[in-house]
C-alpha cells in the first residue's frame, strides 16, 4: 500500500449511476469520512444519490462492522475507521522517521533501500529509495510478496508475535512437517542475529540484508532492507550489513524517542 496523496479532480465521478453495486457500501463510507461531521440520512441520500433503502442496507453492513456509528438519526465514522486512521497515522510516522537515515544510507552504500512492513501474510515496501548506479535492485512501493521467502520476509517474520508466525510457517509449510521445523529454527537465528540475509530467493540476481526497526523496546515496526545485485555485494557483505544494522538503530531511536 502505497502512502500517497490522492487528486480528487482526477479520480472518476461518483454519482448515482457509477457506482457499482459492490461499490456502495465504500461510496457511503467515503462520503462520511470526507464529510467531517456526522450526515443525516436525507444528507447521504443527496450525497451519495441512493435510494432510501439502499443506503440503509449499507449503513447497517458498515455499522455491523463498526466503521459507522449512528447517533439521533446522524451517522459518523465509528471505531473501526479510527483504527484503520491510527494505522496510517503509525505508517506515515514511520516513513517520516525512516526516511532521512535510509537515505543516508543509500548514499553510503551506493545501493537502494527500503521500508517494508507484514501485512496479514504479506510483505508490503511502504517506501523506497533506489541507488542512483545504472545496475540496481528496487522493490517498487505498494508490491507485496507472501511473508516467506526472502531477507525482508524472514526478517518480519522473525519479529512478529509468536502466534501469529506460527500461523503463518503453519499455513505455508503445515504443521509439524520437517520444512516448518527447518523454517523456525532459520527464523530463531534470524531473531538472535539482529537482521537476515538472503542472495537470489525472490529475485534472482539480488542479494539482500535485512535488519528491524523497532517503535517500541520490544515490538518491531517494520524492517529496512538494502538489496544489491548478487555480483556487485560479493566480498563487501559484512560491510553492507554492518551499514544497514547501524541505520535501523538509528531510525530505531528515532521511533522511540520522546
Amino acid at each position: 500500500m502505497p502512502l500517497q496523496s490522492f487528486d480528487t479532480e482526477s479520480m472518476p465521478t461518483r454519482g448515482p449511476t457509477s457506482v457499482a453495486a459492490a461499490d456502495r457500501v465504500l461510496h457511503v463510507l467515503a462520503v462520511l469520512a470526507q464529510h467531517g461531521q456526522p450526515m443525516s440520512a436525507a444528507e447521504l441520500m443527496e450525497a451519495t444519490g441512493l435510494a432510501r433503502s439502499t443506503l440503509y442496507r449499507q449503513l447497517a453492513r458498515l455499522k455491523q462492522w463498526g466503521f459507522v456509528l449512528e447517533s439521533s438519526g446522524h451517522y459518523a465514522p465509528g471505531p473501526l475507521s479510527l483504527q484503520l486512521a491510527l494505522g496510517f497515522d503509525m505508517a506515515s510516522h514511520l516513513v517520516h522517521h525512516a526516511r532521512p537515515d535510509m537515505q543516508a544510507l543509500a548514499r553510503q552504500s551506493h545501493e537502494s533501500v527500503g521500508l517494508v512492513v507484514a501485512v496479514n501474510d504479506s510483505v508490503v515496501c511502504l517506501d523506497m529509495v533506489d541507488s542512483t548506479q545504472a545496475l540496481r535492485c528496487s522493490f517498487e512501493k505498494g508490491r507485496s510478496v507472501p511473508l516467506r521467502a526472502g531477507a525482508s520476509a524472514k526478517c518480519l517474520l522473525a519479529h512478529v508475535a509468536p502466534a501469529t508466525r506460527n500461523a503463518i510457517l503453519d499455513l505455508h509449510y503445515g504443521a509439524d512437517t520437517p520444512e516448518r521445523k527447518a523454517a523456525q529454527t532459520e527464523l530463531e537465528g534470524i531473531a538472535k542475529a539482529g537482521y537476515a540475509v538472503s542472495s537470489g530467493e525472490v529475485d534472482a540476481g539480488v542479494w539482500g540484508v535485512s535488519v528491524p526497526v523497532f517503535g517500541s523496546p520490544r515490538q518491531a515496526a517494520g524492517a529496512i532492507t538494502l538489496m544489491a545485485p548478487i555480483l556487485r555485494a560479493q566480498g563487501q557483505e559484512a560491510a553492507l550489513t554492518g551499514m544497514a544494522v547501524v541505520a535501523a538503530a538509528r531510525i530505531s531511536r528515532q521511533l522511540t524517542s520522546p
